[in-house]
């Protein structure tokens, strides 16, 4: 049998013992030990929970439920992909946080301890130069700025990224998968180990600033903005676009989003929905009073996606696999504008696979409307001893 290091599998049946057949069917190599995949919310989670862990027997799996899937051949919509890995080139570890409430720095680094632990039994490679960390937030829980910002303290430098899981833009309940079962409030932190060459990355398409809107009224826990300049935040923000108000859709909050600047970087808070009882805006990131939220310019959305992976593909070599974790603004804009076979060229040409979800992980920050992932090359990183 042919040598693998990872392979992508998809299925559009609905039916979940079906869709976890045509998975594992697509997975069938013996080198595969652990899979990652992501599945809309449409699936009876129940059944493919059981139906996931009969098809992949004795495979570590995690997961988690998407606002739709990416693969090479474009974006998915009530789907399942899912990316195997081969225990020759990886070693992974997963641990679940049950409740990201109270998590404190002595968990943060009880979990990288025990990941990496795990990781180092098999004496793969040396953990702190060859590894990156991957997280799946519950991507509704409003736990994640203080979750991430924790976690990062114990990460040693270890690069890190992650997605907050979706619900098919339902925003009712998501779900992470772990052992066998969907958590809900839940998070799971990964460690992979790897020979291969990896970088791992964030993308924007901010352009420019232009005006400032300023939080007067908020609620920090339920993430809503009461009012921005001492007037109703919607009516703000319309009068802002020059709209009415029953105008503003997760497609003009794609197109036209706000960002905080922190250290000299504009990073942007995606608005959820318009609340009408009260003309309030709830927000995907953390938000409070006296924040200064800028009106953004966007440019093009892919051509800067393409100019990082061709750089990375340059330093690197060809990619093996570009794992990511896309906001699902970013998937409107792009369908909004009717990009999606410049999406598909793109997507195929570095073998990108991932997910759209409510919020991107990179190094511990919380972000929004980025696509945050990893490039991993075909090629083996440079030779690093075990002992280092």
């Amino acid at each position: 049998m042919a040598d693998i290091k990872t392979v992508i599998a998809v299925s559009k049946s609905l039916d979940a013992f079906e869709a976890a057949k045509e998975i594992q069917q697509q997975l069938n190599h013996p080198d595969i030990s652990f899979v990652l995949f992501y599945c809309s919310s449409a699936y009876q989670l129940d059944e493919l929970a059981i139906a996931m862990t009969q098809s992949l027997d004795n495979i570590d799996i995690v997961g988690c439920t998407t606002a739709g899937e990416i693969t090479p051949n474009g974006y998915g919509k009530k789907s399942i992909v899912a990316i195997g890995f081969s225990s020759k080139y990886f070693s992974i570890s997963a641990k679940i946080i049950e409740s990201m409430d109270n998590f404190s720095i002595i968990d943060a680094q009880t979990t990288i301890n025990e990941l990496t632990e795990q990781c180092s039994l098999k004496e793969l490679s040396s953990i702190k130069e060859n590894s990156f960390l991957l997280t799946l937030l519950d991507g509704l829980s409003t736990k994640e700025e203080l979750f991430l910002q924790t976690l990062n303290y114990a990460t040693g430098g270890i690069a890190h990224f992650g997605g907050s899981a979706g619900d098919d833009f339902n925003l009712a309940i998501t779900h992470i998968f772990y052992q066998n079962k969907f958590h809900q409030q839940a998070a799971i932190v990964m460690l992979f180990n790897t020979t291969c060459s990896f970088e791992v990355f964030n993308c924007d398409h901010i352009k420019r600033p232009t005006e400032k809107l300023v939080i007067t009224k908020a609620d920090i826990n339920s993430r809503i903005a009461y009012e921005f300049n001492a007037m109703p935040a919607a009516s703000e923000y319309a009068k802002l676009l020059n709209i009415k108000i029953s105008d503003l859709t997760p497609e003009i909050f794609s197109l036209n989003p706000l960002a905080v600047k922190v250290g000299g970087r504009y990073f942007i808070r995606s608005i959820q929905k318009v609340n009408i009882d009260d003309l309030s805006l709830t927000f995907y990131c953390a938000i409070d009073v006296g924040v200064v939220l800028t009106a953004v310019e966007m440019d093009d959305i892919l051509p800067p996606l393409n100019d990082k992976l061709e750089s990375m593909t340059q330093r690197l070599g060809k990619p093996e696999l570009v794992l990511t974790c896309e906001c699902y603004f970013r998937r409107i804009e792009i369908e909004q504008k009717s990009l999606q076979s410049q999406a598909i060229e793109l997507y195929d040409k570095y073998n990108v696979a991932g997910f759209n979800g409510y919020a991107e992980h990179i190094n511990g920050i919380h972000l929004n409307q980025t696509l945050a992932g990893v490039f991993i090359a075909k090629n083996n990183a440079k030779k690093i001893k075990l002992n280092e």
